[in-house]
């Protein structure tokens, strides 16, 4: 039942590949999360009202929310392709799922990296370089990965 005419070109996986992976990117979400969470609260509460804080508050927002989707999508996933789901859960398609889940991690990545680069900027234009290069170099870094 994971994989149906309509799938749109998406791979076929193995409920127990998709279990592994959903669990493993749910895993990361939420440590992600709590992580970008954290950030957006230091800066809501400390960081100063310059273009850098408020970007990086903006980045972390973004992240937080896109890995809140991502858990929820990876445990969608898990209940699917367990093999004592119920019917009616077992019957739903990753159709939806599959795509949300890789995209709103992917976001949340990208979200994180940026709130990380703008960070450095509420700080001093030296540190902003620097955490701007790093953060470009680890997007670029987490694409190459994911290619």
């Amino acid at each position: 039942m994971l994989s149906k005419e309509g799938d749109y070109g998406m791979t076929p996986l193995n409920p127990d590949y998709l279990t592994a992976l959903a669990t493993q990117l749910g895993s990361v979400s939420a440590f992600f999360g709590g992580f970008a969470a954290t950030m957006l609260a230091l800066f809501l509460t400390v960081g100063g009202k310059s273009r850098g804080s408020l970007v990086a508050a903006h980045g972390s927002a973004v992240a937080a929310v896109s890995f809140i989707v991502a858990v929820m999508a990876s445990s969608a996933l898990v209940a699917i392709a367990h093999p004592d789901a119920p019917l009616a859960t077992a019957a739903r398609s990753t159709t939806a799922i599959r795509p949300l889940l890789g995209i709103s991690f992917s976001i949340g990545i990208i979200g994180l990296l940026v709130a990380i680069a703008a960070s450095g900027w509420s700080h001093s234009k030296a540190m902003g370089w620097t955490t701007s290069i790093i953060s470009s170099v680890a997007i670029l870094a987490v694409f190459l990965l994911v290619k």
